[in-house]
């Protein structure tokens, strides 16, 4: 159990501890990005970025202190020369860490830690940064807005410069003036009028009508009908009739 153990010391001593994250910073300062396990990398973060805040101020102090904590000559003159002049308007957070899976035989869970400000395709990417906004409401002592006077001689006086000095005036003054007037018009009394009774209509009343008086016909008294005293009658006296007797 951890019981208030707030430092990780990743199975190792003190003296181990700090020569390998002295040893991966300064890889990291050089390299610009180092690929690790994630616990290996939170340490180094807390590791490296004071001592990137501390290269802000180029100075033999400053110098003396990072070189305590790398050991490594190169990797400070990178630092004050080349990254100090892009983390310089960076409040903190010079590093970030991706991670990138599991890693095979251990599976431990790897990542990429690298600078921020060396990472183009990300740069590319990002938008512009706002500027910050604090909404404040109204109580009873806040200040109401005052109205301002503008000193408007100023602003006469330049105009009246920039008047004189554009030609553009001058052309328009030359130019003769276009009379609203004098364009003729288009009078809506002149123009021709339809008169609706001049136009053909058809009459009703001409078209021929069919008659139902004209028309043949059928009489009913010359259809044949069929007589039924011409049909002949089946005697009952011609049937022959079986004797019994017999």
């Amino acid at each position: 159990m951890r019981h208030g153990k707030k430092i990780n010391h990743l199975s190792r001593t003190a003296s181990h501890r700090k020569a390998m994250l002295s040893n991966m910073a300064t890889s990291l300062i050089q390299e610009k990005r180092i690929v690790t396990t994630v616990a290996k990398a939170k340490a180094l973060r807390k590791y490296v970025e004071p001592i990137i805040t501390r290269a802000k101020s180029d100075t033999t102090h400053s110098r003396r202190m990072v070189f305590r904590y790398l050991q490594n000559k190169e990797s400070v003159n990178t630092l004050f020369d080349d990254v100090s002049d892009k983390v310089a308007d960076r409040p903190g957070g010079y590093t970030r860490i991706l991670k990138t899976g599991n890693r095979l035989g251990d599976n431990a869970s790897m990542c990429v830690i690298e600078l921020v400000d060396y990472n183009e395709a990300l740069l590319k990417d990002s938008k512009p940064k706002r500027s910050k906004t604090r909404r404040r409401g109204r109580g009873k002592g806040s200040a109401q807005p005052i109205a301002t006077e503008v000193d408007t001689s100023k602003t006469e006086s330049t105009e009246a410069v920039i008047q004189d000095e554009s030609p553009e005036e001058s052309v328009q003054a030359d130019a003769p003036e276009v009379k609203v007037e004098d364009t003729p018009e288009a009078k809506v009394e002149d123009a021709p009028e339809v008169k609706v009774e001049d136009t053909p209509e058809a009459k009703v009343e001409e078209a021929p009508e069919a008659k139902v008086e004209d028309a043949p016909e059928v009489k009913v008294e010359d259809t044949p009908e069929a007589k039924v005293e011409d049909a002949p009658e089946a005697k009952a006296e011609d049937t022959p009739e079986t004797k019994v007797e017999d």
